[in-house]
């Protein structure tokens, strides 16, 4: 048995000092002055939380041209000392594939590498009755979220596609995310850039404006009230997006949504940047403008906003990100980040005023662990639920840099960046894994199979 003492528990939107006893993977007991064991965790001067958890990863993600050097084994490391316990990444059933063959595929990246507990959402490429008929095998292996892509002509389905998938997962009480990017603005955005010869990073936001994600998604907020059932949006990036949630929302609809610390951080100033630099930023969608920012931001202060994602997909700037010097289209879309996401918004978002510690723990863990069926297993202090807890550090200040990061990428797009907070220890699945920051007990992690999402 293991107590955690002297902490502060934030958990289920409150605040309130007790121990915590935790034996055979599970929390057993919570309250004052527990005892029993020599096996101490001092969390005198620390907030104590439920296992923050990553609702969106991308590691080992072959792009047809180059491979994320993130795998399992070095993201998720990144991700446990970072404080996140659990990811949920995208398998995916590429074209020509079943969901089971995508879904044995992510089994085989994951199983046994993974320093994080793990889950997974399910992709479409395509749509067909052969697919339709795997939906509830998917279920019963505890995939209960999925994905669509509304760009990309190697990832996308159509709407009338997405009506239907949106209807038969809701059969089996399964959330289906979507990127929300209109394909033909993208095209023709792309396609204007070339002409007037503009081939830099600086060229990436500008073919793909924020119009084309407003459009988008008030095209699939319109396919859920079709289909009936919830709907997320993935990444939200822009205020127009925004803007049409308000509208949906306000009409009764139930819509998730989730943003990212780029899209709050970052704005496409940087795609400016000399020697090519703007190229480590490119994502899709795109970093956006700084009134962008702010209305993500009073967002999250309105309670707008139920999740924060990394959306990691890395690649190296080097031999990755260069492919893309005289086409900005070649430049492969994805940033680091999982490690840094708890620390960059315990920085910008409690430390500025901008959540409370009860709304940093719902964004970055319960809401999560509520919408992907879940909780209370993950994303709870509280007895009977599963001993993934973080001992966070107030009181530690550092500043990121690409050497003290535990990523295989060769930057951080979070570079120079002064954070405080730290995720001092880490208990996942009753085992302390990270004492003082530092790793001490890899490759933990094990699946998580999900129930229904609603």
């Amino acid at each position: 048995m293991k107590i955690i003492k002297n902490g502060t528990i934030i958990t289920n939107g409150r605040k309130f000092q007790a121990d915590i006893a935790v034996k055979d993977g599970k929390i057993t007991e919570i309250g004052e002055g527990l005892t029993g064991t020599d096996d101490i965790i001092d969390a005198t001067g620390c907030y104590v939380f439920a296992g923050f958890i990553d609702p969106h990863t991308h590691f080992e993600l072959d792009t047809g041209s180059t491979v994320s050097p993130d795998d399992f084994y070095y993201g998720t490391k990144a991700a446990i000392i970072g404080g996140t316990t659990t990811i949920i990444d995208f398998a995916t059933a590429f074209r020509g594939e079943t969901l089971k063959e995508g879904l044995q595929n992510w089994h085989r990246m994951a199983d046994g590498k993974s320093s994080c507990n793990y889950a997974f959402h399910m992709a479409f490429t395509e749509w067909n009755e052969e697919l339709k008929k795997e939906i509830p095998d998917m279920a019963k292996a505890g995939v209960t979220s999925f994905k669509v892509y509304m760009a990309y002509d190697a990832l996308r389905t159509n709407n009338d596609e997405i009506l239907e998938i949106l209807q038969e997962t809701g059969k089996v009480h399964g959330l289906v995310g979507c990127h929300c990017e209109d394909d033909a603005m993208i095209k023709e955005g792309v396609e204007e850039q070339k002409r007037l010869g503009h081939n830099t990073p600086e060229a990436h936001p500008l073919s793909k404006p924020a119009k084309a994600e407003g459009k988008a998604v008030k095209e699939y907020l319109e396919l859920g009230k079709k289909a009936k059932v919830p709907v997320c949006v993935v990444h939200l990036s822009t205020k127009e997006g925004l803007d049409e949630i308000r509208k949906a929302r306000a009409q009764g609809q139930k819509v998730f949504v989730e943003t990212c610390p780029q899209y709050l951080l970052l704005t496409d100033a940087v795609y400016s940047l000399p020697d090519y630099e703007g190229a480590k930023y490119i994502i899709s969608p795109p970093l956006r403008k700084q009134e962008d920012v702010d209305a993500l931001w009073v967002a999250i202060q309105n309670g707008e906003v139920d999740t924060i994602a990394t959306d990691q997909c890395s690649f190296n700037f080097e031999g990755q990100k260069t492919l893309g010097r005289d086409d900005f289209t070649k430049i492969p879309g994805g940033m680091p980040g999982v490690e840094n996401r708890v620390e960059l918004i315990y920085t910008f978002g409690v430390e500025k005023g901008r959540m409370t510690l009860e709304q940093f723990s719902q964004l970055c863990s319960e809401n999560v662990a509520k919408q992907y069926g879940m909780y209370p297993q993950k994303g709870a202090i509280m007895v009977g639920s599963d001993a993934d807890i973080v001992v966070w550090d107030p009181k530690v200040t550092h500043t990121i840099h690409q050497e003290n990061q535990h990523y295989n990428t060769d930057y951080t797009p979070y570079e120079g960046i002064e954070v405080k907070g730290q995720a001092k220890h880490v208990i996942l699945n009753g085992e302390h894994v990270v004492k003082n920051g530092e790793l001490v007990l890899e490759k933990q992690g094990k699946y998580v199979s999900r129930t229904d999402c609603f």
